[in-house]
């Protein structure tokens, strides 16, 4: 059993640095068309930063097992992410599809990262607790703050569209 579990969580990690490579790919697109949402951006661009960090954990909880990344799931993840940012982009409600795409994904990490949290004992992988926990509330920040936000933004892409009627 003990195997099974620990080759079930080398799985995690690697999917889920895949799914972060996919997170920085749509926030980093996203940003650079959020210049009439500031506190959009700002957030996006905070939120970049931690999804920065959450990949080195990854990548040293792999290490502690003696695995790696996969290239290929980091690069089909990261080609997913750009082709979305661009279907979205061409749509005049832009900031409204990435707004309900973003929470869709945040809680698709959530949902990752508590999976992995709870095969950390049965994988006999105790010291991947904590850095996956510090990863875990980072989504759930940014998942209630775009939870809270929804309605703002609606109303903010609202009025930019009156002013430019």
């Amino acid at each position: 059993m003990a195997n099974a579990a620990r080759d079930t969580f080398v799985v995690g990690p690697r999917n889920a640095h895949a799914m972060e490579v996919e997170a920085r790919e749509l926030m980093e697109r996203q940003s650079e068309r959020l210049d009439e949402y500031p506190e959009v951006k700002a957030k996006i661009t905070a939120h970049l930063q931690e999804t920065n960090e959450q990949l080195r954990r990854l990548e040293k909880c792999l290490e502690a097992c003696g695995e790696s990344t996969s290239s290929l799931k980091d690069t089909a993840q990261s080609v997913m992410a750009n082709m979305m940012a661009m279907a979205h982009s061409v749509a005049g409600d832009e900031i409204l599809k990435n707004t309900f795409a973003n929470n869709a994904f945040e809680n698709f990490e959530i949902a990752a990262y508590k999976s992995l949290l709870a095969l950390c004992g049965a994988a006999g992988m105790p010291e991947a607790k904590e850095p996956l926990e510090t990863s875990l509330k980072e989504e759930q920040r940014m998942a209630a703050w775009i939870d809270s936000n929804v309605e703002k933004v609606t109303m903010e892409y609202l009025t930019h569209q009156r002013q430019a009627a």
